[in-house]
């Protein structure tokens, strides 16, 4: 039998255990650019909410991002939509030790989606004679064929026109309109100023206004 002691020490345990989870901090509503923070801090102490309502936030910018990237990737390999599905997961396997340092969480979730999309660059480039798919990608059961045609005509079209910009300027607009982060956070993950990613930002979209102007 356990001697009273040890009893008690177990309720102390106890006690402090079931403190530690009324303290936490809970998250209520849809997650936005002005919340995710505080959606991210709740998600880390174990807010399942949270967790769901930041992965709904987070999807359709990591579709987006991940679309802009690879629309004109061989159908041999992932499509857009898997890697960020990968992305996805990857983000929810990382939540539980992710420390929030002052770096922005967007920052660090385009670091994990430009991981991904880099290592399927890297097996289009080590693999370029794979034969091109006959069959064409598989239709969500949310759209049919004229979205999905419109979806894959405006993916092709963006990247065209985001190829006249140079490597540094397409990653900027993609970050900024894409991903939907400030300029600070921005500039904190590439390692500049807000005032130049600005700068930046703004020549970027006047080159895309003379070539929209002369096409």
């Amino acid at each position: 039998m356990l001697c009273t002691v040890e009893l008690d020490d177990e309720l102390a345990e106890l006690e402090a255990s079931l403190r530690a989870v009324r303290t936490r901090p809970r998250f209520s509503g849809p997650v936005d650019r002005q919340n995710v923070e505080e959606a991210v801090a709740a998600a880390i102490a174990g807010d399942g909410g949270a967790t769901d309502a930041l992965l709904l936030f987070l999807r359709p910018l990591i579709v987006r991002y991940c679309r802009v990237k690879l629309g004109r990737m061989p159908r041999s390999f992932s499509s857009p939509d898997d890697v960020a599905q990968e992305v996805c997961v990857a983000v929810f396997r990382a939540l539980p030790g992710y420390q929030q340092l002052g770096r922005p969480f967007l920052s660090f979730v385009y670091g994990i989606a430009a991981h991904k999309i880099a290592d399927v660059h890297r097996a289009n480039t080590r693999d370029k004679s794979d034969p091109t798919a006959e069959n064409p990608d598989v239709m969500s059961l949310d759209d049919g064929p004229e979205q999905i045609t419109l979806r894959h005509e405006l993916t092709e079209h963006t990247g065209a026109l985001l190829r006249t910009l140079t490597q540094r300027q397409r990653d900027i607009l993609i970050m900024r309109i894409v991903m939907g982060m400030s300029a600070q956070e921005t500039a904190d993950t590439m390692g500049t100023t807000a005032e130049a990613i600005r700068v930046a930002q703004h020549r970027a979209l006047n080159r895309l206004r003379k070539t929209l102007a002369v096409a």
